[in-house]
C-alpha cells in the first residue's frame, strides 16, 4: 500500500516549497516532489528562480555593476582605481556558491520542518478519495497517495524553432548565467526582463551587445514615460544597441560564430555574433503531469484552468504560479501557495494580483505595481499623476545614482492609488511603500503626510505623492 500524505506539493520552486512549509504549520502531513537537477547532477531544490533564475542572475548583476563602477564611475568618488582585471571565474563561482547556499538552505528548512522530499517527475496515474501520484527518477518509480494536491510545476523557456538551444552558442537563461568568457560580440533575442538583464551584465563586463525584440515598442507592459527614459538610458549612455519590431528570418551556427538575419524597420540585416541569448519568454510546464488522469484541462495558452484560489477542476487539486494564469513572478507564486495551503485548512484566500510588485533590475531598476497612464486611459480612468525625479534628490546625489524618477497614479475623485512607476536606484526597494499603501487603500495625501527619513531615497516617494496635488517642494 502506497504512503498516504494529506499533502503532496509536486514541484520545489518558490511556490511549491513555501506551499509545503504553510501547509506543515497548518498541522498537514506533506511530501514535496521535484526533478530539479543541478550542474553537478545532485537534486536542487528551489527550481528555476534559485537555481538558474531570479537569484544567480542577480549575484552576476550586482558583479558586473562593481566591475563597470571601478573601471568607470569610482572616479567621480576620488577614487584612483588602476591596473582593474576580471576574474570572471571567480565571479561565476560566487553566484554558483549563493546558490549553493540558498537551495541548501531550503533542503534545511524542509528537513526541520519533517517535511518528506521525494526526488523524481511526479505524474498523476489515479484519483478517488486520495490522489495516486508516481514518482519517476529513471528506473525507479514509486507511488504515494495524497488527499490534497497542489501543482507548482513553474514554467519552462520559450523556444524558437529555428535557433535551437545548445548552450554553447544558443544560449537560453541557463547559459546565459554560465559564459566561460565575455564574448566580444553578444546578440539577445528578446527584449523583455530576462533579455535586458542579461544584456547589462554581459555588456558591463565589455561585451557589446545588440538586443533584438519583435514587438514594436519597448517595455510594453511598462508605463510609457518610464519605459522612453529607461532605453534612453540604456543606449545613450550604456551603449546597449536595442532594435525594435524585428522579425527573425533564419540563425544560423557555425563552429564558433552565429549569424542573425533579420528583417528590421529599415530594412534587411544582419547580425553575427560570438554568443546569442534566447530570452523570448516562458511558457508553463505541464510536461509528464498527466493531467488526464485526473480530468484537468489547459487553456489555449498551455495554463492549468483554476478560479480566482487557484483550484482546478478536479477536487482537492490546486496550481500555483507560473503554471496558472497571473505575472511569471517568484514572489507571487510564494503567495499563491501559502493561500492554497490555508485554504485546505478551511481559511480565506488572499492574493491579490493588483498589488503585486514587478521589478527589472537593470541600472538604473524599474519596479512597478497597479496600472499605467495607458490601461487607466483604456479604462476611462479620471486620474491625476505626479512625479520626482532623483536628481532632486540628496541622498541619489551621494550615491551617484541620478537616474531615473517616480511616478504616483490617484483617482482623481477619491484620490486612491492607481499605480506607482519607478525609474532609479533601489526601485526594487522602494516600489515596497507602494505596494503596503495600494493594498490598505492609501491615498497619495496619505503618503504626502508621512515623514520620510531625510536624506533618503525614500523622500522621491514622497515628493511625487506631493506633485500628485502639484505641491513638490524640491522640484
Amino acid at each position: 500500500m502506497s504512503q498516504l500524505f494529506d499533502v503532496a506539493v509536486i514541484g520545489g520552486g518558490p511556490g511549491g516549497y513555501v506551499a509545503a512549509i504553510r501547509a506543515e504549520q497548518l498541522g498537514f502531513n506533506n511530501v514535496c516532489i521535484d526533478n530539479w537537477k543541478n550542474a553537478k547532477g545532485k537534486p536542487s531544490l528551489g527550481g528555476t528562480c534559485l537555481n538558474v533564475g531570479c537569484i544567480p542572475s542577480k549575484a552576476l548583476l550586482e558583479s558586473s555593476e562593481n566591475y563597470h563602477r571601478a573601471t568607470h564611475s569610482f572616479a567621480d568618488h576620488g577614487i584612483q582605481i588602476s591596473g582593474v582585471t576580471l576574474d570572471l571565474a571567480k565571479m561565476l563561482a560566487r553566484k554558483d556558491k549563493i546558490v549553493d547556499q540558498l537551495t541548501g538552505g531550503i533542503s534545511f528548512l524542509l528537513k526541520k520542518s519533517k517535511i518528506t522530499s521525494m526526488y523524481g517527475l511526479g505524474r498523476f496515474v489515479g484519483g478517488g478519495d486520495a490522489y495516486q501520484i508516481e514518482v519517476v527518477d529513471g528506473d525507479k518509480r514509486e507511488t504515494i497517495s495524497a488527499r490534497h494536491v497542489i501543482i507548482a510545476t513553474g514554467s519552462v523557456p520559450r523556444a524558437l524553432p529555428f535557433a535551437k538551444v545548445d548552450n554553447q552558442l544558443i544560449l537560453d537563461n541557463e547559459g546565459a548565467l554560465s559564459i566561460p568568457s565575455v564574448p566580444k560580440k553578444l546578440g539577445v533575442i528578446g527584449a523583455g526582463v530576462i533579455g535586458l538583464e542579461m544584456g547589462s551584465v554581459w555588456k558591463s563586463l565589455g561585451a557589446e551587445v545588440t538586443i533584438l525584440e519583435a514587438l514594436p515598442e519597448f517595455l510594453g507592459a511598462v508605463d510609457e514615460q518610464v519605459a522612453t527614459e529607461a532605453r534612453k538610458i540604456f543606449t545613450k549612455e550604456q551603449g546597449l544597441a536595442i532594435e525594435l519590431g524585428v522579425k527573425i528570418k533564419s540563425v544560423v551556427t557555425t563552429k564558433k560564430q552565429v549569424t542573425v538575419d533579420y528583417e528590421g524597420a529599415d530594412g534587411t540585416k544582419q547580425l553575427v555574433i560570438d554568443k546569442l541569448i534566447m530570452a523570448v519568454g516562458r511558457a508553463p510546464n505541464t510536461s509528464g503531469l498527466n493531467l488526464d488522469a485526473i480530468g484537468v484541462k489547459l487553456d489555449a495558452k498551455g495554463f492549468i484552468q483554476v478560479d480566482g484560489n487557484c483550484r482546478t477542476i478536479a477536487n482537492n487539486v490546486y496550481a500555483v504560479g507560473d503554471v496558472v494564469r497571473g505575472p511569471m513572478l517568484a514572489h507571487k507564486a510564494s503567495e499563491e501557495g501559502v493561500a492554497v495551503a490555508e485554504l485546505i485548512a478551511g481559511q480565506k484566500s488572499h492574493v491579490n494580483l493588483d498589488t503585486i510588485p514587478w521589478v527589472i533590475y537593470t541600472a538604473p531598476e524599474i519596479a512597478w505595481v497597479g496600472e499605467t497612464e495607458k490601461q487607466l486611459k483604456a479604462r476611462g480612468v479620471e486620474y491625476r499623476a505626479g512625479s520626482f525625479p532623483f536628481m532632486a534628490n540628496g541622498r541619489a546625489k551621494g550615491l551617484g545614482e541620478t537616474h531615473g524618477f517616480v511616478k504616483m497614479l490617484a483617482d482623481a475623485k477619491t484620490d486612491r492609488i492607481l499605480g506607482v512607476h519607478i525609474l532609479g536606484p533601489f526601485a526594487s526597494e522602494l516600489i515596497a511603500e507602494a505596494v503596503v499603501a495600494m493594498e490598505f487603500g492609501a491615498s497619495s495625501e496619505d503618503i504626502a503626510r508621512i515623514v520620510h527619513a531625510h536624506p533618503s531615497l525614500s523622500e522621491v516617494m514622497h515628493e511625487a505623492a506631493l506633485a500628485v496635488d502639484k505641491r513638490a517642494v524640491h522640484f
